[in-house]
C-alpha cells in the first residue's frame, strides 16, 4: 500500500507494477483504489499522478458511497444485534460479580459487574480477539496445505486492528489480519487468509498473483463481495 497527501486527506492506494506502457488509476466500488504502473515508473512520478487526478478520484468514491450499506454504530445496550461469524446475536447484559462472554442460542450474554456502554464494548473486543486468534489460525493451517506446491509452510500470525484493510502481508512472511472480520462467514476469513497466502508467492497484485487466487478458491470473488456488504 502507498499513500499520498491530496488537500486534507490522505489518499491510500495499491500499487501493480507490470509490463504495461501507461498508468491507470481505478477507483472500485468498495472505495479502494488502484494504480497500475508500468514496471519502470519511479514512486514519486506515481504519486503525482494520483495526486493530479484527486478531484477525479474523490468524485468516484462520493458516488460509489451512496451504495454502500450503512451499519448503524453499536450502542453496546440489550436488545440490539451484534455479528459472529456471518450471524446476527441479540445482545443480553446480566450483572454478576464475574466476567464473562457467552453465545446462547440467538443470544451473546455479556456478564459483568459493569453495565455501561464502554465496559461492555471494551468485554467483547476482547472476546472478539481471542475467537479471531483461534479461528485465524485454524483457517490458515487448513488453507496452507494448497500451497506446499509453491514450498510455502504455515506463516506467523499476528491479529491487530486495522482500520482501512482486512489483512496484509509483511515482506519478512508475517500474516496480519483484522478481528473485524470473526464477524464475517467463514468462507470471508478463508478469502482473506488465501489473498495473504497469495501475497506469499506474489506480493503484488499482478496476473500471476490473481491466478494463483483463483486456483485456490474459484469463487473468491463472491465472498469478497460478502465480506465488504457485511461489514461496511
Amino acid at each position: 500500500m502507498e499513500q499520498v497527501e491530496y488537500g486534507n486527506t490522505q489518499l491510500e492506494f495499491e500499487l501493480d507494477r507490470s509490463g504495461r506502457k501507461s498508468l491507470a488509476i481505478e477507483v472500485h466500488p468498495d472505495l479502494s483504489i488502484y494504480v497500475k504502473a508500468p514496471i519502470d515508473s519511479s514512486l514519486d512520478d506515481i504519486k503525482e499522478r494520483v495526486i493530479k487526478k484527486g478531484k477525479w478520484i474523490a468524485k468516484q468514491k462520493i458516488y460509489f458511497e451512496q451504495f454502500l450499506p450503512r451499519t448503524p454504530e453499536r450502542e453496546y445496550v440489550s436488545g440490539e444485534t451484534h455479528l459472529y461469524l456471518g450471524k446476527r446475536y441479540v445482545l443480553k447484559l446480566r450483572k454478576s460479580d464475574r466476567k464473562s462472554v457467552k453465545l446462547k442460542g440467538g443470544q451473546l450474554i455479556v456478564t459483568g459487574p459493569k453495565q455501561d456502554p464502554l465496559s461492555i464494548k471494551s468485554e467483547l473486543s476482547s472476546w472478539y480477539y481471542t475467537k479471531a486468534k483461534t479461528r485465524f489460525r485454524e483457517s490458515i493451517i487448513s488453507n496452507v496445505i494448497k500451497f506446499k506446491k509453491f514450498g510455502t509452510e504455515q506463516p506467523p500470525l499476528v491479529v491487530k486492528r486495522m482500520s482501512k484493510r482486512w489483512g496484509s502481508c509483511t515482506p519478512n512472511g508475517r500474516i496480519v489480519l483484522n478481528p473485524e472480520i470473526i464477524k464475517t462467514p467463514g468462507r470471508c476469513i478463508d478469502y482473506v487468509v488465501i489473498h495473504e497466502l497469495c501475497h506469499l508467492i506474489h506480493p503484488n497484485h499482478s496476473k500471476d498473483f490473481y491466478d494463483i487466487q483463483t486456483e485456490m478458491m474459484p469463487d473468491w470473488e463472491r465472498w469478497k463481495l460478502k465480506l465488504e456488504k457485511t461489514l461496511i
